[in-house]
């Protein structure tokens, strides 16, 4: 039987590399998406499965629909989508906080996602088959500071995807919430931090956090369950963390 086409956004580092990497290890077709093309490059490189790479920024819709029927017209139906390109930005107060950096937060972890997610549903409505997963956080769930909009779109991301199997019922297309706590590993908090690394690996120090390769792992165990079962929502964390008690300021 033929595997279908699984389509990675954010796919050069990270989470969305393991992805690739956990998928090509069973020899499922590739269609890998990325803003730094030079990354692309070395990941396809490294894997030994079918793989195609497109240059591609979530936050512009009308480049994300170009490249969903560039992908559709060169490689076929995309039958799995994992929607993984995301970031923070800054971890400032929300009175601090600068309105650039929530802008790009939206246009990426909400309306990036939301652009790539209706670029590909109608198709996999008329096909009656698909699967899209998307990158969520406890971040949604649970609060912190400096979290602000940052946990409110990925707050809009859980939710969103429980809306669209309500959307979709009726229909044998399956969407999947996948909800990381700490994870190293990535570039995420070297973004956040703009750049520090040495800042960005003080958040990991000491502790076992959630590797890449675990994120994939729930992927692709979500992904090829029997196509009757759908797994709505995963939260995940690493032993080593767990949600805190309710903070009390006291005179």
């Amino acid at each position: 039987m033929k595997k279908p086409l699984v389509m990675i956004t954010g796919a050069s580092a990270g989470i969305g590399a393991s992805v690739a990497r956990r998928f090509a290890a069973e020899n499922y077709p590739l269609a890998l998406t990325a803003r730094r093309q030079d990354k692309l490059e070395e990941l396809q490189k490294e894997l030994k499965t079918q793989t195609a790479i497109y240059t591609l920024d979530v936050t512009d819709s009308d480049a994300v629909a170009k490249a969903m029927a560039q992908i559709e017209h060169e490689q076929g139906p995309i039958g799995i989508l994992v929607n993984n390109a995301g970031l923070a930005l800054g971890l400032e107060p929300a009175y601090d906080a600068k309105i650039s950096d929530w802008d790009t937060c939206v246009d990426t972890n909400i309306k990036g996602l939301l652009y790539c997610t209706r670029a590909v549903l109608p198709l996999m409505v008329q096909r009656n088959s698909g699967h899209i997963v998307n990158l969520g956080s406890i971040a949604g769930t649970y609060p912190y500071p400096g979290g602000n909009v940052y946990g409110a779109t990925k707050a809009f991301v859980h939710q969103f995807s429980l809306n669209l199997r309500a959307d979709l019922l009726g229909t044998k297309v399956r969407v999947s919430c996948i909800e990381p706590g700490l994870t190293g590993g990535t570039e995420f908090s070297v973004v956040r931090f703009r750049g520090d690394a040495e800042k960005a690996q003080n958040l990991y120090k000491n502790t076992e956090a959630l590797l890449p390769e675990d994120i994939a792992e729930a992927i692709y165990f979500c992904c090829t369950l029997p196509p009757h079962v759908n797994i709505n929502t995963i939260e995940m964390m690493p032993v080593a963390q767990a949600s805190s008690a309710l903070n009390v300021h006291r005179h």
